[in-house]
């Protein structure tokens, strides 16, 4: 037994003595390990890609304004385009012509669109550039409807404007009433044309008082009271009446008053007055 115990004994390794007050290291720490860490974190990539993007979204308007002052020519002509007829062609160049001479990139068209616009024939006008050094102006003018009571023009759209010539409009209905009732009386007059159309009459004028009476027109010469109420009544009966009685004579008819309710007062040109009933 004590042959084992020495054989065992020699088997076990001897430790090295140790220093008093040292103690053991493990493997030395990597200096670089930090910095690895924060470069493999960051993405190099996208991070340049980020510089080149910025660094030319700086510089190409930069590059594009050069380029374009190097192009830049003065306008030498402005073309017009467009149906004229309020409007005058050499008076439009006249008004075109502060802008010639000018930038060919830098004048701005919707100052000019603007200044068009302005005109009262105008309804819209479109600018554009033609390379290398002119303009093109695409005229659109005003409809006129009618006239109105105060010598102004009543456009398709229903609007009011004040040209310096309304004659070329030529031949149009005469329509009168409050300014801001001019899309009503736009309305009516449509309405009540319509109807004279089918009877084979002409619409000559309409008027809306103040108050909220309305007042036809015909061709002829003929004046039709229909009042405030129950216009579209009124008017059939008239329409009823006249075809019946009054047609044959209607160059003798200055005036009927539609408002009664079982027939119409005609005023004849001869300053008699007869109530003819309704029929």
């Amino acid at each position: 037994m004590l042959d084992n115990l020495l054989i065992r004994a020699r088997t076990l390794p001897s430790e090295p003595p140790q220093r008093r007050g040292a103690t053991t290291l493990g493997p030395e720490h990597d200096r670089f390990a930090v910095l690895k860490a924060v470069f493999g974190a960051v993405p190099w990539l996208q991070f340049g890609l980020g510089i080149v993007v910025i660094l030319t979204a700086a510089l190409v308007p930069w590059g594009v304004s050069k380029v374009l002052a190097a192009m830049d020519q003065q306008i030498l002509a402005i073309d017009v385009n467009g149906t004229l007829v309020g409007e005058n062609q050499v008076g439009l160049e006249r008004h075109l012509g502060a802008w010639v001479g000018g930038s060919y990139f830098a004048t701005d068209l919707e100052e000019i669109k603007a200044s068009l616009e302005q005109r009262p024939w105008v309804e819209s006008a479109a600018v554009k550039r033609e390379w290398p050094n002119r303009l093109t102006v695409n005229i659109r003018e005003k409809k006129p409807l009618a006239y109105w009571s105060d010598g102004r023009l009543v456009s398709r759209t229903g609007e009011l404007f004040s040209p310096p010539n309304p004659q070329v409009a030529g031949a149009l209905p005469l329509l009168s009433g409050p300014d801001e009732r001019v899309r009503d009386v736009i309305a009516m007059a449509r309405a009540l044309s319509d109807q004279l159309v089918g009877h084979g009459l002409g619409f000559s004028g309409l008027n809306l008082e103040q108050r909220g009476a309305w007042t036809l027109r015909l061709s002829n010469g003929i004046d039709v009271v229909l009042g405030r109420d129950q216009v579209e009544q009124r008017f059939e009966r008239f329409m009823t009446v006249y075809q019946a009685r009054l047609s044959s004579r209607a160059d003798e008819v200055s005036r009927v008053d539609a408002r009664y309710t079982n027939g119409v007062a005609v005023q004849w040109k001869a300053v008699t007055a007869a109530s003819t009933p309704k029929t």
